[in-house]
């Protein structure tokens, strides 16, 4: 399921924020990920978006939030990294079973999400801790891969291990949640 931060400032009338804009910056530097052959320009994308998705969430809290930035961070979120791990994937220097356990968690968000609105019980979980980390190990695996360290391997398996542990902590919260609703 996407992720959704808590804004206390929301707008519900607002179309576009300041946060959306640099939220949907991501959108072009995950195409240009795949563009693009160089590896310090591959770097440079994604410490920008690194950066704007550190800041956007702390800008949407402070300035405003809408409901177009609580669907598209998740989205750009997941479009960066699986543009990056599809050019990993290329590269055949991790297995696809690799870059899978790094992506676990997006990818069971993704179907979780699905299943909800599917079924027309869509909710939005704040962001957590181990969501926050497998981010972080998936920028880090990224710039293992781009620098080619001896780390990219062990990275991959420790954001995997990560990722386990967000999934579990993620439907520990979501179980809580619908047992006080009822």
């Amino acid at each position: 399921m996407p992720e959704a931060t808590s804004h206390p400032k929301t707008d519900q009338g607002r179309s576009w924020t300041v946060a959306d804009a640099i939220t949907a910056l991501r959108l072009p530097m995950a195409v240009a990920f795949v563009l693009v052959r160089d590896d310090t320009a591959r770097l440079a994308l994604l410490a920008a978006a690194a950066t704007s998705d550190l800041l956007d969430g702390p800008i949407a809290r402070r300035f405003g939030s809408s409901r177009l930035g609580a669907f598209l961070d998740p989205v750009a979120d997941k479009l960066f990294m699986a543009c990056a791990f599809g050019v990993v994937a290329f590269s055949g220097r991790l297995e696809l079973f690799e870059i899978g356990a790094v992506l676990v968690r997006d990818i069971v968000a993704t179907i979780a999400f699905g299943i909800t609105a599917f079924s027309g019980r869509a909710a939005a979980i704040p962001a957590r801790i181990g969501g926050k980390a497998v981010t972080v190990g998936q920028c880090l695996t990224l710039a293992a891969f781009l620098l080619d360290s001896a780390y990219l391997r062990p990275m991959a398996w420790a954001t995997g291990a990560v990722g386990l542990y967000a999934i579990w902590d993620y439907q520990r919260v979501a179980d809580r949640e619908r047992r006080r609703v009822r």
